[in-house]
């Protein structure tokens, strides 16, 4: 009784922030299915061919072999295309088509029009993991590509692309928003700017108009993608930047005319992930982030820069992003990034983890303390744990999460962050924050921490005020780096370029194997510290030992 207790008040806790259209939407889908016959198209000469970078990996390797998220599987039969046994997002990436974007494409024209060819005839209308809105969205882009640099296409080709929007328009995401819903409209503008097609100037405008609501929802004052995910901000970012391509490629008179506000929003969100990445070059571990998955950040800063938009090369030595929730402070030695966030916009926290008030750090181009990352999506235990908050570079009360994260996507009642103070002298910086994630708790926690860091040390301390019986602060570890206990409360580091690092706690610090996932797919052993919160304080040092 008391589990259904519970579980009844977490679905309330869940719902109760969601909009009326995510509501209204996800009934009116339960009974209105879309309908969308094959209709011809006349052939006319197509009037551009695109031009833009083609980054992704390799994922169809022969005419039945492909691999994605590290898996590889085969296409044998119309069965495939949907089969029970693999897991959905492998499913959606068979469909999503992004090998006729690879960096070598040209070396499989051949296999991609048989793979294309396979998918128009195993794939009937609207039936099928193929037809939902999503990977519609992203297929329709990759065909429109891919398409425009062939010298003839087929009629039955355009017919299918033209057919596809028509499914998508009358499935829109609005019961899921954020990045779906954009791809969504990112997929009605590409496929009606390149097909010279009466009926497809209604997706136009409707892409359009879709955009026009989302790109000031989606992007934030200081240039973050709202879901507050570095991996999802490279995606809607390249998104972003494709839609520009795409206005100055088309010269479609009603992309021009949305341009340059198109271009002061993506020159603020490439300000705001050349924050958020470490020296090796790619993103931070906040929330759902992987590496492989986006564009990588310097093929992002490469395509704007082509396109004719200022990417900043030298960082100052504070950025405090204060509308989305990350700071980085940066000397000769290190990087810090922290994060001081809320879960993302309250209708929309599926890719969030319970991880507020967690840090990364990189000495040199090493990482050395990191968030667990994110290999996997779903609804299984291990997806659960990587989102908890033991998880993360920061502390858990009782054995309970900083919001409370639960499925693949959910997240009830959670933590809101706040910014206290951020100070810089000339060779110390200071920020503190807090959250308010454990007032839910019988003893109504609250939780601060302060980063105090000079040219070789950052100290780090955690207070909770309120009432608890057990308090831990997780650190994890790189798994390149050696670890070596000095003494109960003094570890050692040693990175890969043989810097030391000292650890030095007010607690005994606990060292224990953990599990780090950089990309989908991976798992590596590691290294994960413990720390009880003594008389409701842990103070904690992280000392770089200069030679």
């Amino acid at each position: 009784m008391i589990a259904k207790v519970r579980k009844t008040l977490q679905i309330f806790h869940t719902l109760k922030y969601l909009k009326f259209e995510q509501f209204w939407f996800r009934f009116l889908y339960r009974f209105k299915k879309p309908n969308a016959p094959l209709v011809i198209v006349p052939l006319s000469k197509l009037i551009w061919n695109w031009n833009g970078p083609a980054i992704y990996n390799q994922s169809i390797l022969d005419d039945r072999s492909v691999r994605f998220l590290s898996l590889d599987g085969t296409v044998t039969s119309i069965l495939s295309w949907n089969d029970p046994a693999k897991e959905k997002l492998w499913l959606y990436n068979l469909h999503y088509f992004d090998d006729l974007n690879s960096s070598d494409y040209v070396k499989r024209e051949h296999i991609h029009y048989n793979f294309i060819n396979k998918w128009i005839v195993e794939n009937p209308a609207c039936s099928g993991n193929g037809w939902e809105p999503y990977p519609l969205s992203l297929r329709l882009v990759n065909w429109v590509k891919w398409f425009s640099k062939q010298d003839n296409v087929d009629q039955k080709h355009l017919s299918s692309m033209l057919q596809q929007a028509n499914a998508l328009s009358q499935q829109l995401e609005y019961h899921i928003l954020g990045n779906h819903l954009f791809a969504n409209a990112k997929a009605l503008t590409f496929v009606s700017c390149y097909i010279p097609n009466g009926d497809a100037e209604q997706y136009l405008d409707l892409g359009l108009k879709l955009l026009d609501r989302e790109i000031p929802e989606q992007f934030l004052e200081d240039g973050a993608h709202f879901e507050l995910s570095p991996m999802y901000h490279e995606i809607l970012l390249w998104d972003l930047l494709e839609l520009i391509d795409l206005a100055n490629t088309s010269q479609n008179e009603k992309l021009m005319q949305r341009l340059p506000y198109w271009q002061k929003v993506a020159t603020k969100a490439l300000d705001w992930l050349k924050s958020m990445i470490h020296p090796d070059g790619e993103v931070s571990f906040f929330n759902d982030s992987a590496i492989g998955i986006a564009a990588k950040p310097q093929q992002i800063f490469d395509y704007a820069k082509s396109i004719g938009l200022n990417v900043v090369d030298i960082l100052p030595k504070v950025i405090t992003n204060k509308q989305s929730g990350y700071s980085r402070v940066s000397s000769p030695l290190y990087t810090l990034i922290i994060d001081h966030a809320n879960v993302g916009p309250d209708y929309l926290p599926g890719h969030a983890h319970a991880d507020t008030l967690s840090f990364e750090l990189s000495v040199g181009n090493e990482r050395v303390f990191v968030n667990s990352g994110t290999s996997l999506y779903g609804v299984s235990k291990e997806r659960l744990r990587q989102r908890k908050t033991a998880a993360h570079n920061t502390v858990a009360v009782d054995d309970e999460d900083s919001s409370e994260v639960w499925s693949g996507f959910r997240v009830a009642r959670r933590a809101y962050a706040k910014l206290l103070n951020v100070s810089q002298s000339a060779n110390e910086v200071c920020l503190q924050a807090q959250h308010d994630g454990y007032k839910r708790l019988k003893g109504k926690v609250t939780h601060s921490r302060s980063f105090t860091a000079n040219n070789n040390e950052i100290q780090v301390k955690d207070e909770l005020t309120g009432q608890f019986n057990q308090a831990d602060a997780f650190f994890h570890i790189h798994p390149s780096i050696e670890v070596e206990r000095v003494s109960d409360h003094v570890v050692s580091l040693i990175t890969k370029n043989k810097v030391e690092l000292t650890i030095h706690s007010t607690s005994s610090i606990q060292i224990s194997d953990g599990t780090y996932h950089p990309e989908f797919g991976v798992s590596i052993n590691n290294k994960q510290f413990k720390m009880d919160l003594v008389d409701s304080q842990l103070n904690t040092v992280i000392r770089i030992i200069e030679d």
